[in-house]
């Protein structure tokens, strides 16, 4: 049998990192993933089933500390990296020179433009247009597989970031929609989006029987969702709110169509476009995604609703925020990156 390829995990004890970390075990193609811890933590020893009881009985899942030394010994090739973006942004230049094939789950290498970079406060801002940044592909196999089919360096995309753009890519391809006339994204995300460190507003006290609205005009996905589907600021309002829920994401998404258009002409503009993307699911127009239908699936489902003019159309996008949102797609572009099929360890 071919050897299994040797992966290590940087921030397993995450939300995302231990989403991972279940994806990985259970890969036929790829070995027990060595767990690492930064340097930062605490020195004492540490098994991953500690911080996720769910893990325990399967013969420990101890977290060694992070060292460039650690990884050459144990013959990783392939890195996850569930960081902080600051530690991610320090981390890559070096996996990079060392010959290291990377999936960054952090925001740090998923933005080209200085202006949208921004919102992250990185110290080297005004020194981003160099040989290793213009090497980062952002991981959206559905937009970018080729591309990620040859990378090294893969930068994971944002949760909402994901449902968006993979709503909106077909019809903006298409050119079918009025782009003067704006478009609205009203997204929604539970607690776990928020990530595992608890704050005042995602406190249980804060969040159970409530709905709030937060980042308003200054979410950190909203430079992806401008990039990549090539749209201006003035193009496009987003607006995140948090759901009392633990995890899964919807996305309500207003758009004024450029000619009118009828519900099989919209589905068909979908379909043909994701016709061979395993991980898109399109509803007829009857149906209309819910979050529960991709809970605990790597599942981007999406539809739609046509008004009877034609020219106003509604999409509902809806994804697991910790599997396609995060730890399902690095995994879908770990499989891209090693020639096998997306489908590969996330059914």
């Amino acid at each position: 049998m071919p050897a299994k390829l040797k992966t290590a995990i940087l921030g397993a004890t995450g939300y995302s990192g231990c989403e991972l970390t279940r994806l990985l075990l259970r890969h036929p193609r790829v070995g027990k993933p060595l767990l690492l811890r930064r340097q930062s933590d605490s020195d004492a020893p540490i098994d991953l089933a500690e911080v996720f009881p769910s893990l325990s009985g399967n013969g420990g899942y101890p977290l060694q500390p992070f060292s460039w030394s650690t990884l050459h010994a144990e013959g990783v090739d392939l890195l996850f990296l569930a960081t902080p973006h600051e530690t991610s942004r320090a981390l890559v230049p070096e996996a990079a020179a060392r010959g290291l094939r990377v999936v960054d789950l952090s925001g740090a290498w998923r933005l080209k433009q200085a202006k949208h970079r921004g919102v992250y406060g990185f110290h080297d801002n005004g020194s981003y247009s160099s040989e290793l940044a213009d090497k980062v592909i952002y991981g959206l196999p559905e937009l970018n597989g080729s591309a990620i089919s040859s990378a090294t360096l893969v930068a994971n995309p944002g949760c909402y970031a994901t449902s968006v753009i993979l709503a909106l890519a077909p019809l903006l391809l298409a050119g079918v929609v009025d782009r003067n006339r704006g478009i609205v994204s009203d997204s929604k995300s539970g607690v776990s989006g928020a990530g595992k460190e608890a704050n005042s507003r995602t406190h249980f006290v804060s969040v159970a029987n409530n709905f709030s609205v937060y980042s308003v005009f200054g979410h950190r996905h909203v430079g992806e969702i401008l990039e990549q589907l090539n749209l201006d600021s003035c193009e496009l309002i987003f607006t995140p709110h948090l759901l009392p829920i633990p995890r899964g994401i919807l996305s309500t998404i207003y758009v004024h169509l450029s000619k009118s258009m009828t519900g099989a002409e919209v589905e068909t503009c979908f379909r043909d476009f994701y016709g061979n993307r395993p991980w898109v699911r399109i509803f007829p127009p009857s149906r209309l995604p819910q979050i529960q239908f991709a809970l605990l699936t790597n599942y981007c489902d999406i539809g739609f609703c046509v008004a009877d003019d034609g020219r106003r159309l509604v999409l509902v996008s809806c994804l697991d925020n910790l599997l396609k949102g995060a730890a399902g797609q690095a995994v879908q572009n770990m499989n891209l990156m090693c020639g096998w099929n997306e489908r590969e360890g996330l059914n």
